[in-house]
């Protein structure tokens, strides 16, 4: 019992005036990774049995669909092409890998005797397309050292994936229930989704070992559906026939203890600039003259109560406002100091720090500045190449 291809015009034209089934897959969406083939009889034709397919009849198979023909529980004949095919039950199997090249012959070589225990002949499909909107969450924090903050973080991700199946002899062999006419893909979830939690666990801890920083991480969906993919592919496309397509993370969150050491670690990081750090202590100044300005005891009094207190208090304040002081102004000379670094012979420095000869800047594309002159005649400035007083040239 095998498959052949049947001419379009054999299926436009005699076909439809023999009573033959026509046999299509069931509805299938788009989480349907498996379905039967249903029967669809022209006018009024009712023979045949449920349990067989009838010798002759023409399977109708659709863009990203795969098809088995199965026999009394073995796999006969399949293929991964879309088109019209006529049961022949003299015929051998015709085996239409499609893209799949040599992959589904060594899956049917395997598995071919193998399947449910059966006397009837079906039709099955499997859905190629990628099953996208598999939800999944971390029920308990991961750990994460991250080298920037030097530290052991936790973390939560929520998120979706999806996955193809990309060999589907294997897939039918391996994950497909038996005696399901349909099945689609949150039937069968669970315990992919627990294996998948295990290696997503596996994936954002290599990322920590690859120096990826925390808050990257939801930028990096790309990346994780690699690692993903390096964890589970090898042992989900052996096993199932099936692979991570992508891995889509919508949320990442961390316990309380991390989230109280990153927003003390990014304070310190911001007052360690002596700008920064002097807005801080002019800032707490203001506050304080402005709290003594409304206290309801009176403003003589708060403001009496106020100079003791920068009395005690002024030492620590002035020496912090001078240390300040001293390094944004050593700041700044390092940064003019930066800035007038000499051009080579006939070059120009741009104000974005780049040295350049030409007349634009090859970092940010500024024109070169005009340079002034003046005349040795009239003694006019000028910036052009002659003087715009008596037209001498510049010398």
């Amino acid at each position: 019992m095998g498959i052949i291809k049947a001419a379009i015009k054999a299926v436009k034209g005699s076909l439809a005036d023999q009573w033959l089934e026509v046999i299509e897959a069931a509805d299938m969406g788009d989480d349907t990774v498996f379905c039967e083939g249903v029967k669809i009889r022209k006018g009024e034709n009712v023979k045949g049995s449920d349990g067989t397919v009838t010798n002759g009849s023409v399977i109708h198979v659709y863009s990203n669909q795969f098809m088995l023909l199965v026999d009394g529980g073995k796999v006969v004949d399949y293929t991964a092409e879309e088109g019209y095919y006529k049961v022949d039950n003299t015929a051998m199997p015709s085996l239409f890998n499609g893209e799949f090249d040599k992959v589904l012959e060594e899956s049917f070589e395997r598995i071919k005797f193998g399947g449910q225990t059966s006397q009837k002949q079906k039709v099955f499909f499997i859905n190629l397309q990628e099953i996208k909107g598999l939800r999944f969450g971390t029920r308990n924090p991961v750990n994460y050292f991250d080298n920037f903050y030097n530290a052991e973080l936790f973390l939560r991700a929520h998120g979706n994936y999806s996955i193809k199946i990309t060999d589907p002899i294997r897939f039918y062999a391996e994950a497909v229930p038996k005696n399901r006419s349909i099945v689609r893909m949150n039937d069968i979830n669970e315990q992919y989704l627990s294996e998948f939690l295990e290696a997503l666990q596996s994936a954002i801890g290599q990322m920590s070992v690859d120096g990826i920083r925390i808050s990257h991480i939801q930028a990096k969906g790309r990346e994780l559906g690699k690692y993903m993919a390096d964890i589970l592919d090898e042992e989900w496309k052996q096993m199932r026939g099936m692979e991570i397509q992508s891995v889509g993370i919508a949320s990442i969150s961390y316990d309380e203890n991390s989230q109280k050491l990153i927003n003390m670690r990014n304070e310190g990081a911001m007052l360690s600039d002596p700008t920064i750090r002097e807005g801080y202590v002019q800032g707490s100044i203001a506050r304080g003259m402005e709290a003594a300005g409304s206290n309801s005891a009176g403003a003589a009094a708060a403001f009496m109560g106020m100079g003791v207190g920068m009395n005690t208090a002024g030492g620590f304040m002035g020496t912090a406002s001078a240390n300040n002081m001293a390094q944004m102004q050593m700041q700044q000379q390092a940064q003019a100091a930066q800035a007038a670094k000499a051009a080579p012979a006939g070059g120009w420095t741009c104000e974005c720090g780049a040295v350049n000869t030409g007349k634009f800047c090859g970092e940010c594309g500024k024109p070169a500045p005009k340079t002034e002159w003046f005349c040795t005649e009239c003694g006019t400035k000028n910036t052009g190449k002659f003087c715009q007083e008596c037209g001498k040239a510049r010398g």
